[in-house]
């Protein structure tokens, strides 16, 4: 399997008059390899995973894989809170060829930590692939905790953890409790850097979208210690960071790709909406301050 580690992009899904913009797509995967990102994740939240159906959360997955063609990692989105559609949409994932699938922890259902064992587990033992899980709980409302990260650690094809909840003390404790070679990511850019300086491996990244390269080589010095050159980057793209999420995600770094002219529209559907002016205007300013514009 190739090594997940750095910045890896949550991709948008872009759409045009209602369906998914494959050659939009195309492009834009282009676009995040060519300026050096570390690896892809399509159908994520930031992919509108909620929002897609069955074939076309099927269809982004296969075409990135194809697009791809082994360049980087590619780690499918296919998480539900269903587990027999997530043991579905990783059954297809692995058919198309992805190295990894992010398996997120079940939304509205708020199951007990035995229950977000059991789910996981039931769907690595089902599908042979390896699984990277996602602990995000302002969106899922269960928080995974990390005594339960580490018992799903000891599970074969269990490799790593999107670790989206905010708090370095998380972080920390699952670093602390799972296996040395257990891959520790951060699901928050304005965490990453202090998360690979405590011993994690990496970050799915939504300002990556519009910023790959900045946000690579700020992992890329944060893994090799240089601690005044990572800084220097956080904090050059730390306000875009936060502009990222100034109108419910993904409609910035949508609106950021258009403007930065690498998809056609900032389409997104519904229950999400394109962003307000205000909201336009500090994304096109801070844009501007980091020279993206």
């Amino acid at each position: 399997m190739k090594k997940i580690q750095g910045a890896n992009t949550a991709i948008v899904t872009p759409m045009r008059d209602g369906k998914v913009d494959e050659e939009g797509f195309t492009n834009l995967i282009n676009f995040q390899i060519d300026s050096g990102i570390h690896g892809l994740v399509p159908c994520g939240t930031t992919g509108e995973s909620a929002t897609l159906d069955f074939d076309e959360h099927k269809r982004v997955i296969e075409l990135t894989v194809k697009i791809v063609d082994g360049r980087v990692p590619v780690i499918a989105g296919t998480g539900a809170n269903n587990t027999l559609e997530a043991i579905e949409l990783t059954e297809s994932a692995k058919a198309s060829g992805a190295d990894a699938v992010l398996s997120v922890v079940p939304y509205y259902n708020k199951p007990s930590q035995e229950g977000l064992y059991q789910h996981f587990k039931t769907i690595v033992e089902t599908v042979d692939i390896p699984m990277v899980l996602y602990n995000v709980p302002s969106r899922t409302v269960t928080n995974m905790l990390p005594a339960t990260v580490a018992r799903l650690a000891e599970l074969p094809n269990v490799i790593g953890i999107k670790e989206a909840s905010g708090s370095l003390n998380q972080v920390s404790e699952i670093i602390r409790c799972c296996p040395d070679n257990f891959i520790v990511l951060s699901g928050d850019d304005f965490t990453c850097m202090a998360t690979v300086l405590v011993g994690g491996s990496g970050v799915i990244s939504v300002t990556s979208n519009v910023e790959p390269r900045g946000m690579a080589d700020m992992m890329e010095a944060a893994l090799a210690g240089d601690l005044a050159g990572a800084n220097e980057i956080h904090y050059r793209l730390f306000g875009l960071m936060g502009t990222m999420f100034c109108y419910p995600s993904p409609a910035p770094a949508k609106k950021g790709l258009q403007m930065m002219g690498k998809i056609a529209t900032a389409e997104v559907r519904l229950p999400m909406t394109e962003m307000d002016e205000a909201s336009i205007d500090k994304l096109t300013a801070e844009m501007k301050t980091v020279g993206l514009l």
